[in-house]
């Protein structure tokens, strides 16, 4: 935004309102908050948000912001400048400017950050006039890291954030591949409360028999008004060089917790190529994301679970049921009491048997604990979340397609009866 694209505006928006003849103690203010996580000091490398906020009730005419050196600092700004009308408790109008920027400190160690200037120019009785509205000092205080690992420690690399969720995606699926043949990995990590710079370089995917051959790596910061939410995208093409079963390790990411204060992990699951596809009952867990972000990805749209899904054919016969992985990470999330991870799964869960969706919203009783569950995800404040616990064990069961006939032929299928979990 030009000065005189910002000046034009902030006088059209104060064109409404009468003229200040003078200056006067409390005109113009500017503050400075810096949001820490969990009420904590950081650590080092840990974001901090500084909230830049002025109220101003004086004619505006140009400004610029005047930041100090913030020395043992890194620092970015976060969106674009806002600026709003707002009423003061004594009724009177004026105008609000926001700026969010995202400080990094470089190590441990008592701080004081100095103040921050906004340069306006005002419209005083009519004559030009140039002020400098100033903030107080802010103390940010650094804690210094005990114990193993940490900001300074080469490995592992240090990853503080609110959440951090990982995504692991294969075309085609790596039990299927034969000897020449190559699949595309992708890897994506989602880290919550952080900038993408501080996401960790791609990991290293190397084990005997295969060729492995890495493509680019794309990283993005996305704003929302919560915070920043950095993403990073690793990619592989995979190919087996042996006609054997290749086992993929579990690469874990171990990450800080800057809610809790705590060290959490991640984890890129394990997987192995060639062999065949795994039966129902012994596949493999895949990890699912908890992010929301990657739940509004999997397709289902919030307050109306399947409803995307009703074009889906129903007309075979059998039984449906979710895959082992996807009642596995149910249960997990049931366990913890996490609506959010517990949706995610179910999405996961859905993209491999969409037909499920139908069935389940033609069980008024299901259909309304899903909904319930949509609502506790989903809707503005969150709503009371279901019995978790009772939604899985509900939604682990095989349900009969509609349409379907039962078996008359007394052999079973070479498969058996899918256990129950």
């Amino acid at each position: 935004m030009s000065r005189l694209f910002l000046a034009l505006t902030l006088i059209g928006t104060l064109a409404a309102g009468p003229a200040r003849a003078e200056i006067e103690p409390g005109d113009l203010t500017l503050t400075v908050t810096p949001e820490r996580n969990g009420n904590a000091d950081p650590f080092a490398r840990e974001m901090v948000l500084l909230r830049i906020h002025g109220v101003y009730k004086q004619q505006i005419l140009l400004e610029e912001v005047v930041q100090p050196t913030l020395a043992n600092f890194s620092w970015t700004q976060l969106g674009r400048d806002a600026w709003s009308r707002t009423k003061l408790s004594d009724g009177q109008s004026a105008i609000a400017f926001d700026r969010v920027i995202a400080v990094f400190p470089h190590h441990a160690g008592d701080f004081t950050l100095d103040p921050f200037v906004h340069r306006l120019t005002l419209s005083d009785a009519g004559v030009r006039k140039v002020v400098d509205v100033r903030s107080g000092p802010i103390s940010l205080p650094v804690a210094t890291w005990k114990g193993a690992g940490g900001p300074d420690a080469k490995e592992p690399w240090w990853l503080p954030a609110r959440d951090v969720s990982i995504t692991d995606s294969w075309s085609p699926d790596p039990e299927t591949l034969k000897v020449g043949e190559s699949a595309r990995r992708i890897v994506t990590v989602e880290a919550q409360g952080m900038v993408a710079e501080g996401l960790p370089p791609r990991p290293v995917m190397r084990t005997r028999g295969i060729l492995t051959f890495a493509g680019p790596v794309n990283r993005e910061t996305i704003i929302t008004p919560q915070g920043p939410v950095a993403r990073v995208t690793y990619q592989w093409d995979v190919k087996p060089a042996i006609d054997e079963i290749i086992p993929l390790n579990a690469i874990t990411v171990p990450w800080f917790d800057t809610v809790s204060r705590t060290m959490r992990e991640a984890e890129i699951p394990a997987r192995q190529i060639g062999g065949g596809l795994p039966d129902r009952a012994g596949e493999a867990p895949r990890e699912v994301s908890a992010s929301p972000y990657a739940v509004a990805a999997s397709g289902l749209a919030a307050f109306g679970l399947g409803l995307a899904l009703l074009g889906y054919g129903v007309g075979g016969t059998g039984r449906l049921r979710l895959d082992a992985a996807s009642r596995r990470a149910l249960r997990r999330a049931a366990k913890a009491g996490d609506a959010t991870a517990f949706r995610a799964a179910l999405g996961q869960g859905l993209q491999a048997e969409p037909e499920l969706a139908r069935v389940w919203q033609g069980q008024p009783g299901t259909a309304a604990t899903l909904a319930a569950l949509d609502r506790a995800v989903y809707a503005p404040g969150g709503a009371e979340t279901p019995d978790l616990r009772r939604l899985a064990a509900r939604l682990s069961r095989p349900v009969r397609q509609p349409g379907s006939v039962r078996e008359t032929d007394p052999l079973k299928p070479l498969d058996g009866v899918p256990a129950r979990p």
